[in-house]
């Protein structure tokens, strides 16, 4: 009788245990608060400075200047919720807007509000390509509000800026040159490269549908168009009431215009929220429009420490509470 013997059967092999998932909710909820202490310590001189100078200002002006900046944030969620045909939930996006200042301080000019404001629309439902296009409309309409209001202010106050020596004749072409071969070469790479040109079509016509649904209806126009002439106006407002609060009898249609013209000189400088470009630029926008020196100094300082250092941790905080509760 033969025995037919089995083969043994493989001995057991443990169960596969998966990786654990990586805490990337706490880790994002975290980097705002670590990003602020870093941007902090980088500029503390700038940091201590700004809030030393408020110590000697007057507090019924740097209240109102305090007050000018909160209505920045339901400026932008207007027209922010302007370039979308949907109904965004009011509080969350004034909120969103609060965080996404301090994201956008903490990040490349316009990447950290951008990031943010495209999770918040994402959350709320619109497709990636929709949400680009409002992004881009609101920045459209951010940048013609801005350069509009300049245009208006320089007519009313022609005499507002005194560039006579500020700027050396022979940067004036180099200047000139670089502004008009940056956007060539942009077009050229983009008409050059045949996938590039697809995908820029296809974002243009969904933009180009995004805003003719928009203007469709007036709602939705009037909070763009309001919210992009209101923001820079009330930064603008914030900027003259720091001045009068330390002292500086520049006239106020001056010290506006000399805001919006550094401003959008610093547009094209990438460094996060305009982080030092623009103390340097509205110093020296302020001796233009007619300040001293010193003084045109101590009023950039404070102003900037009135709009960007003392809401920058608060805003962390709540982008990091944003991310806990999904709202982005």
């Amino acid at each position: 009788m033969t025995v037919v013997q089995l083969p043994e059967s493989p001995p057991e092999r443990p169960p596969l245990r998966l990786p654990r998932r990586l805490p990337v909710r706490p880790v994002l909820c975290a980097l705002p608060l670590l990003l602020v202490t870093v941007v902090a310590a980088r500029h503390r001189a700038v940091l201590a400075d700004g809030l030393g100078l408020l110590a000697g200002a007057e507090w019924p002006w740097l209240l109102a200047a305090g007050c000018a900046t909160c209505l920045t944030w339901p400026a932008a969620a207007c027209t922010r919720q302007g370039a979308v045909v949907e109904r965004l939930p009011a509080g969350r996006l004034v909120a969103v807007q609060f965080a996404a200042g301090a994201a956008n301080h903490l990040l490349p000019t316009g990447l950290g509000a951008g990031a943010v404001n495209l999770r918040f629309l994402a959350v709320c439902g619109l497709p990636l390509a929709r949400s680009s296009a409002a992004l881009a409309l609101y920045l459209l309409a951010e940048a013609a509000g801005r350069v509009a209001l300049l245009g208006l202010l320089l007519l009313a106050f022609p005499g507002a800026l005194r560039l006579d020596g500020l700027l050396p004749t022979a940067a004036l072409g180099p200047l000139l040159a670089a502004a008009v071969a940056v956007p060539v070469l942009a077009a050229v790479v983009l008409l050059g490269v045949r996938r590039l040109r697809t995908a820029a079509g296809s974002f243009l016509r969904t933009a180009l549908a995004e805003a003719r649904a928009v203007h469709a209806r007036p709602a939705r126009a009037l909070a763009l168009w309001g919210g992009a002439f209101a923001f820079p106006a009330l930064q603008a407002g914030a900027l003259v009431l720091t001045a009068r609060s330390l002292g500086l009898s520049v006239p106020a249609g001056h010290l506006a215009v000399a805001y919006l013209a550094a401003t959008v000189a610093v547009a094209l400088v990438p460094t996060p929220g305009g982080l030092g470009s623009v103390e340097a630029a509205l110093v020296v926008a302020l001796v233009a429009a007619g300040a001293a020196a010193a003084p045109a100094t101590a009023v950039a300082l404070a102003f900037r420490a009135v709009t960007v250092w003392l809401p920058l941790a608060p805003g962390a905080l709540t982008l990091a509470a944003l991310v806990r509760a999904r709202v982005i």
